[in-house]
Order: structure tokens, then C-alpha cells, then sequence
């Protein structure tokens, strides 16, 4: 059986990251980007990261530049941009695709567990959110318009 543990990818700094690092952890994996409508949700993935992560929560970013060209830097920008701008602090990758036949396999595999609205298994925009569990299986997708705040009890209830 496939777990979110199985994957690894490029860290914001280019290094090899497995997400077999996080094993026992409860993951909020985000495809993300600095100039979209959605980009201010990023303090409240960093408040979600600094309140739950002592619990066993982690955020992982993933920029994604595939929706409306709206991660166009590079990562060294990206990660500046996080940093000064929202103060993140949690686990980030290099730039991904999360649709189309270029796709990182992570990405393939969670759009594949947990299927969006009507059924869409294609993210339709930055700020899709997958909730994974401690056993790595995926527990729930939201929408890029959930703000991470109202994630708090579905996170909670993961966290037990």
C-alpha cells in the first residue's frame, strides 16, 4: 500500500527531502504561490504550523506556477518572499506541477486518494489542501478557498 511517506522531492533549497521524515505525523500538504488571490493564506498555514505543530502537525508547501503564472520566481525568491513577507517557517519544496503528464507522483497520488468537487480529480487552483494522516493515508482535500483556519477541527480530530 501507498502512504505519503513513500514520496520525496526537492527541498526550497534543492536538496532531497523523503516525506518518510514526517512517518507518524499528521501532514497538511498546500500547493502554493506568492501572487495569487489565495497567497495571504499563508499565515494561516504558519498559524496552524506554530499552534498544532508541537501536537504532531506539518505544513508542507509546494509552490506551483501552473494557474495563471502566479509563482514565477525562483525558489531562492520564493523562499525569500515566505520568509520576509509571512514569516514561514514550515517545511517548503522547489516549484512542482500538480497537474498534466508532468505531475510530481506525489501530487498524482494525492488527487488519485481523495478526488475534489463533483468528483475533479485536477486541482483547480493554488491553495488545494490535503489533510494526511499519521498512517500517511489521505484524509480529507479541501478547496483553495478553505482558509486554513477553518481546517482547525478536521486537524484536531487528526490529531487524536
Amino acid at each position: 500500500m501507498t502512504t505519503a511517506f513513500d514520496f520525496s522531492a526537492a527541498d526550497i533549497d534543492g536538496r532531497p527531502r523523503t516525506l518518510e521524515e514526517f512517518r507518524g505525523k499528521v501532514l497538511l500538504i498546500v500547493n502554493v504561490a506568492s501572487q495569487c488571490g489565495f497567497t495571504p493564506q499563508y499565515a494561516g498555514l504558519e498559524t496552524l504550523w506554530r499552534e498544532y505543530g508541537p501536537r504532531g502537525l506539518v505544513v508542507l508547501g509546494f509552490p506551483c506556477d501552473q494557474f495563471g503564472h502566479q509563482e514565477p520566481g525562483e525558489e531562492a525568491e520564493i523562499k525569500d518572499f515566505c520568509s520576509l513577507r509571512y514569516e514561514v517557517s514550515f517545511p517548503m519544496f522547489s516549484k512542482v506541477e500538480v497537474n498534466g503528464g508532468g505531475a510530481h507522483p506525489l501530487w498524482r497520488w494525492l488527487k488519485d486518494e481523495k478526488a475534489g468537487f463533483l468528483g475533479i480529480e485536477a486541482i483547480k487552483w493554488n491553495f488545494s489542501k490535503f489533510l494526511v494522516g499519521r498512517g500517511g493515508e489521505v484524509i480529507k482535500r479541501f478547496a483553495p478557498a478553505d482558509k486554513p483556519e477553518s481546517l482547525a477541527g478536521d486537524i484536531e480530530a487528526a490529531l487524536r
